[in-house]
């Protein structure tokens, strides 16, 4: 169903401002310093400062990744129709919805630095809260990159196939249980 919202006259929506320092970042601040003196103390200032360099060097080659992951989080939304997007993985989609969302889960090829950001961006596009774990769950427990190119080569088929067909319901069972438990709290 179209939007009766005139986008053209009516200002966009102000957005909650976002905290940099946060109760995450507090804790895993905490954790960091903790580790940080645990080597410190148990094999010296040399290897601290080793993991140090070596953080801000891997930290240098993510941040590209991360940067192209926000972008298509941003973009995402203003690229898909809420409509369409709604009507194939939003609330009211069914099962068929949670399939489509395990689908293309299981499809999308690369890591976190994509995958949780395509979820946020269809989250605002109009997916509801079931199908973006269906998504996430599905990229985690079925990727079929992952599971093509390193888990057939490395381990034996049976392991592969028996791991996969048990994990196979797992996603659909979790968007089904989100919703439910959605449904029973409204």
């Amino acid at each position: 169903m179209p939007s009766l919202k005139n986008t053209e006259a009516d200002p966009p929506p102000i957005r909650k401002k976002r905290q940099i320092i946060d109760g995450s970042l507090l804790v895993l601040s905490a954790f960091t310093a903790l580790a940080g003196i645990a080597v410190f103390l148990s094999s010296g200032a040399g290897r601290a400062l080793e993991i140090v360099a070596d953080t801000f060097t891997f930290l240098a080659v993510l941040s590209p990744k991360i940067a192209a992951g926000i972008f298509i989080a941003a973009t995402l939304p203003l690229m898909l129709p809420k409509e369409h997007v709604g009507r194939l993985i939003g609330r009211e989609s069914g099962l068929r919805g949670l399939l489509i969302a395990a689908f293309c889960g299981a499809a999308i090829p690369g890591g976190p630095m994509m995958t949780f950001p395509i979820a946020a961006g269809l989250g605002v596009a109009g997916a509801d809260l079931g199908a973006m774990i269906v998504f996430i769950s599905g990229w985690s427990l079925l990727g079929l990159n992952r599971t093509l190119i390193w888990e057939f080569s490395f381990l034996p088929a049976d392991l592969v196939w028996t791991r996969y067909l048990l994990s196979l319901p797992v996603p659909i069972l979790l968007g089904l249980a989100v919703r439910t438990f959605l449904q029973v709290r409204k």
